[in-house]
């Protein structure tokens, strides 16, 4: 008989601990997880442990984020929750507005700026409404690309007319007739024409209403975009008109004396721009545009210069497309410069300049909070030489894996490496072909892993890393099962492998002794995050604390602000998760402005067509029969009614167990 592998080996521990790294601090952590790169100021870490918010970039108010949290779980808004920090968007559009007026002062610049909101990047009604509030000191508007989008606009501005309203987007005849509309309701709104028969049912609209229309055009560059969304610009972009046909809309306005209708010109440089190379090639040709139509007559007022102006998602500063090699001050300037340049260029006067970063806006103010629910990873492993050698009887690969795991040293780590992996490989074919019993094969896992344990250990000492040790962050890592969608609340991460900055938001004054990825509670192997922030690359594992037994673990994913929202989905049918929105208190703290509760079992289930009472009273019938036929008692077939209906109004995602109750 072969030995029980319990008895092999003694004295494991977990995880490498932090041993060599001497006192750990909260300075330790803000380095670790790269927090003060990639938070603009707006996060930092306490001499407690805790993640705190400074909602306008200062130290003069602080929120810390884990008694937030606490605080929710309080009134029983339990993990996971999206928290939005509506000072810190209030922040941002100052910040903007600060950056080109700047930028216009020390260019001599003489025309105004505003920014536009497109709703697009996050259409919850809460914060449109917050970002058209916060904007009103500006002057700032708002953006729509479809019609519902419109439908929500023109409400929400019913008693601000006058601020910009521009419309993007292919319309169609009722969309246009909604503007035109708009516009008799006195509402400063701009539909920009993307291709030609736009402007045929703009004319049909305007004459229909006697409405004199603001109407503009946006251009096809030839300057192509950079980063993932490259292919979103130049001649081949799925918006927008070529340089002949602006002159077309021109020469038909022109032929009806309704040449001073054409008042702006757009552009779309692309979306999540990481390189300022490109903004400032796109916002040239757009300012020559300008000029040409200006000098021709058109009674141009307004240059919108499109999206794109990226957030810095990994804090690098760099051309990678999860980073930025600008700052907004910067874009603002070269904005500013190339279309006054221009401008001066052809002596005429400055326009109206229009931004719709909406990425920019609102990536910051959102903060996804979720609680860990287990861990999944190696064995007890750990350094301990081996006590017991195993009989002579032992196979082959056993007594490799034995030599290789007490041969480590410094010396030999890529010669005791190979013949790990070499051994661990025999010792799985030898149990696929039946010839390894289980607990054996249970012992070659082990073994592999304390030699990858010993083999990493050892290497951290060196001065530059073998390439085939890489490998050892991920072979070594753990799985943290989180309680979160990937797919509902970071559908990015899953689809276009965006990199969000996620990290604890607690015991961050205690070292991390674990690496590990995490996977979300949703049925679907895709459901994983396994790429981490990074100022050089991209991480493969997150350093992680230890779980302790009855206390929640939280981690929280940052900067979600954008597009996350609108674009999850119901994979597994959870949904939205409950939001919360968080305000500074004038006095010190916080207090809690608006709470949007998650969606409920009931309501997924009515997103995708079932009669929740019909699945009710379909559980009510079969409770019957089964009092009938002796299954149930009369109370647990009422016990049951009442469970079934009781989830049906509880949360999609796990909540906290339950104890004491009948």
């Amino acid at each position: 008989m072969y030995p029980d592998a319990r008895e092999v080996m003694t004295g494991m521990t977990t995880m490498d601990t932090l041993e060599n790294l001497g006192q750990w601090s909260t300075a330790d952590a803000a380095e670790l997880y790269q927090i003060n790169a990639w938070g603009a100021g707006y996060f930092g870490i306490s001499d407690e442990g805790h993640v705190i918010v400074r909602p306008d970039t200062t130290d003069a108010a602080e929120i810390d984020l884990f008694e937030v949290v606490e605080g929710l779980r309080k009134r029983n808004l339990t993990a996971p929750v999206l928290i939005r920090f509506s000072d810190i968007l209030a922040h941002r559009l100052k910040h903007m507005h600060e950056a080109f007026a700047t930028a216009m002062s020390e260019n001599g610049y003489k025309g105004q700026y505003a920014a536009v909101y497109p709703i697009k990047v996050n259409q919850q009604r809460a914060v449109v409404e917050e970002v058209y509030r916060y904007g009103e000191p500006f002057d700032f508007g708002l953006e729509c690309g479809s019609k519902p989008e419109l439908l929500a606009v023109m409400a929400l501005t019913t008693e601000t007319p006058d601020r910009l309203i521009i419309c993007n987007g292919f319309k169609d005849d009722a969309y246009l007739e909604a503007v035109i509309l708009s516009s008799k309701l006195g509402r400063r709104i701009i539909p920009v024409i993307e291709n030609y028969d736009e402007l045929r049912m703009i004319l049909k609209h305007a004459a229909r209403y006697d409405v004199r229309p603001r109407i503009g055009v946006r251009i096809k560059l030839s300057a192509e975009g950079t980063g993932r969304w490259a292919k979103s610009n130049g001649v081949k972009a799925k918006f927008g008109l070529t340089a002949s046909e602006v002159l077309d809309v021109f020469n038909v306005l022109k032929e009806r004396g309704m040449e001073d209708c054409l008042q702006l010109v757009h552009c779309h440089p692309g979306s999540q721009l990481n390189d300022i190379g490109c903004v400032k090639e796109a916002v040239g040709e757009l300012a020559y545009v300008y000029a040409e139509l200006k000098q021709m007559g058109a009674g141009l007022q307004y240059i919108d210069v499109g999206g794109g102006l990226g957030v810095d998602y990994d804090g690098s500063q760099t051309n990678f497309y999860s980073s930025m090699n600008y700052r907004l001050q910067e874009y603002a300037s070269e904005v500013v410069y190339r279309i006054g340049s221009v401008c001066d260029e052809r002596e005429i006067e400055h326009p109206t300049i229009i931004s719709e970063s909406g990425r920019a806006i609102a990536a910051y103010q959102s903060v996804l909070v979720f609680n860990i629910l287990g861990r999944c990873g190696l064995d007890e492993l750990g350094d301990e030489v081996i006590t017991r050698q195993l009989g002579e009887h032992a196979p082959q690969p056993i007594r490799d894996l034995i030599d290789a795991y007490i041969s480590v040293n410094e010396r030999r780590l890529l010669e005791c490496y190979h013949d790990a992996v070499q051994a661990r490989e025999q010792s799985q074919l030898l149990f696929r072909l039946g010839y390894l019993p289980l607990h054996l094969r249970g012992l070659a896992d082990r073994l592999f892993a304390a030699t990858c344990q010993k083999v990493r250990a050892l290497a951290s000492k060196l001065d530059s890393l073998p390439e085939e040790l890489l490998a050892l962050e991920s072979i070594l890592s753990e799985t943290y099962f989180a309680n979160f969608s990937v797919f509902q609340s970071l559908p990015d991460s899953w689809a276009i492998d965006q990199l969000f900055p996620i990290m604890p938001i607690h015991r961050l004054d205690e070292a991390p002794a674990c690496k590990g990825v995490l996977a979300d509670i949703t049925c679907d192997s895709d459901g994983r995050i396994d790429r981490f922030v990074d100022l050089s690359d991209v991480r493969h594992t997150l350093d992680l604390h230890a779980l302790r037994d009855g206390e929640e673990y939280y981690l929280a994913a940052f900067l979600v602000g954008a597009y996350q929202e609108t674009l999850g989905d119901l994979h597994n049918l959870f949904g939205d998760t409950h939001v919360v929105h968080i305000h500074l208190h004038e006095k010190g703290g916080w207090w809690i402005d608006e709470v949007i509760r998650g969606d409920t079992a009931a309501e997924v289930l009515e997103y995708v067509q079932y009669d929740v009472r019909g699945l009710v009273n379909r559980i009510d019938r079969d409770g019957e029969k089964a009092v009938r036929d002796g299954r149930l008692t009369l109370r647990e077939s009422q016990i049951l009614l009442r469970f079934y209906e009781s989830e049906l109004a509880g949360y999609t995602y796990l909540e906290p167990e339950v104890t004491g109750a009948d």
